[in-house]
């Protein structure tokens, strides 16, 4: 088979190797590839390894002899599906290989805010406690978490897993999402949307985003929220208006914000977010601990032997 990876850099930077895709025929690697240069660097591949690469319909007419989408990915909202189904070519993406990863960010980020920590390192180091008249200081106020109230709004896998974490700190943990399960009622309370943002010390977003959910939290929703809470999102910038977010930082509406994802990526040079106070923001990489990224080459590898042997696994169109 003709195996192209189109955007190879956003999945591995150079810590690991491509070669085992050389057991499935000829590999090209790409380290990032614009829609444009799609067509030509796909005109003959059999096999597509995607991460942000757009898998259009004009450009599934163009290249006639794809067989295989695989996204190094969970979401896979850059492909269209429904004109691949419609060819018979399988979409494969990567699910659940960052929970861990994604969890674990979820909480540096709200210790973050809690505690500041990077700052006061920051403040040692340039000599600032060597100058206290005592033993100590602290610059910023501080947050305990224990007794505190996370509402979680997206309760699959990785919001189950944030879920579990918030209860091993001594939070009370409440779950918004379109389905329930077991699972998640045995970790937190299952509560309609006002609910949550009503009661939550700490508000994390953990969904897909979609035509329904884009913009879900402005101005209006975050009025219904606490004074002073903190609102976490390592989902999806479209998920936030960041204007609204931003001004309920300047009035305290929010204590903090922070993110790791944005609307545009890489993030604008204008995004007011990058001007907001009390924002932590980083750049979409909750997900990149390696051991994350070695699961997503390992469920590729079973993408493409089920392809092969006809028993398509990991599809998302059916």
């Amino acid at each position: 088979m003709r195996i192209v990876i189109t955007d190879a850099l956003a999945v591995n930077p150079g810590d690991l190797s491509w070669d085992f895709l050389n057991a499935y025929g000829t590999v090209t690697v790409y380290e990032n590839t614009t829609a444009e240069q799609a067509f030509a660097r796909l005109k003959n591949a059999q096999i597509a390894l995607i991460n942000k690469t757009p898998i259009t319909e004009a450009l599934l007419d163009a290249c006639p002899e794809l067989k295989l989408i695989c996204v190094l990915a969970t979401g896979y909202n850059v492909v269209d599906c429904n004109a691949c189904a419609k060819r018979g070519i399988p979409v494969c993406n990567v699910p659940a290989y960052g929970t861990d990863a994604v969890a674990q960010f979820t909480f540096s980020l709200l210790l973050e805010l809690c505690n500041r920590v990077g700052h006061h390192d920051r403040l040692v180091h340039g000599g600032e406690w060597s100058k206290q008249p005592i033993f100590c200081f602290w610059d910023t106020p501080q947050m305990e978490l224990a007794g505190k109230t996370m509402g979680i709004i997206g309760f699959g896998r990785i919001g189950r897993a944030v879920g579990t974490i918030a209860k091993a700190f001594g939070m009370k943990v409440l779950a918004y999402n379109r389905s329930q399960c077991p699972e998640g009622a045995a970790i937190g309370t299952y509560v309609d949307l006002d609910t949550l943002l009503s009661q939550s010390d700490i508000v994390s977003l953990h969904c897909p985003l979609s035509s329904q959910n884009e913009g879900m939290i402005c101005s209006q929703t975050l009025s219904k929220m606490k004074e002073g809470a903190i609102l976490l999102n390592t989902a999806r910038g479209g998920l936030v208006r960041e204007a609204d977010v931003k001004n309920a930082l300047e009035t305290g509406k929010l204590r903090g914000f922070a993110a790791d994802v944005v609307s545009a990526e890489p993030i604008a040079a204008d995004n007011p977010l990058l001007t907001a106070p009390n924002c932590i923001l980083t750049p979409h990489m909750a997900w990149a601990p390696i051991e994350s990224r070695k699961r997503i080459l390992k469920s590729v590898t079973e993408s493409i032997e089920g392809f092969l042997k006809g028993e398509p696994v990991h599809t998302v169109n059916g």
